[in-house]
């Protein structure tokens, strides 16, 4: 397996609303602006039998299926393509009872893994940098382009 794409960043919000809001990949297109729709399949909250698409800008559809899940820490899905497997961990670190750690890595295997990762990892490493001060945003209002507003 190599790794492709690994964020670790806090968020100003307990465990349980950090894990509640991300578990609703319905609503990533509000601040994963790459993401132009998602199918879930059961809809609702990430369950241990969760499928589901992204179709991203561009057009290109991703697809996905749940791996491994222990609610509220981590969930890991794969997808990919005919020669590589990308396998998404989403992890969840209280940090204390108003702050989460998210650690996001992503690692590929199979025959194209190597090259594909390379072109992959551009593309998604500034997928989740202009993503993730959305996020952040999102979860706490008052936090505009990292900075605090009252």
């Amino acid at each position: 397996m190599r790794e492709l794409v690994r964020r670790e960043f806090t968020v100003d919000v307990p465990l349980p609303r950090a894990w509640d809001h991300i578990a609703n990949v319905e609503a990533w297109t509000s601040w994963a602006k790459h993401i132009k729709h998602v199918t879930l399949e059961p809809p609702g909250p990430l369950t241990d039998q969760s499928t589901g698409s992204f179709r991203l800008a561009g057009g290109v559809r991703l697809t996905f299926r749940m791996e491994i899940y222990d609610p509220p820490t981590l969930w890991q899905w794969v997808g990919g393509s005919l020669t590589v497997d990308e396998h998404y961990d989403h992890r969840f670190e209280p940090i204390d009872e108003d702050h989460t750690r998210l650690v996001w890595t992503v690692v590929a295997e199979g025959p194209g893994a190597g090259s594909l990762g390379r072109v992959f990892r551009a593309i998604y490493a500034r997928n989740l940098d202009r993503t993730v001060p959305n996020l952040r945003t999102e979860l706490h209002p008052n936090l505009r382009g990292g900075v605090w507003r009252s």
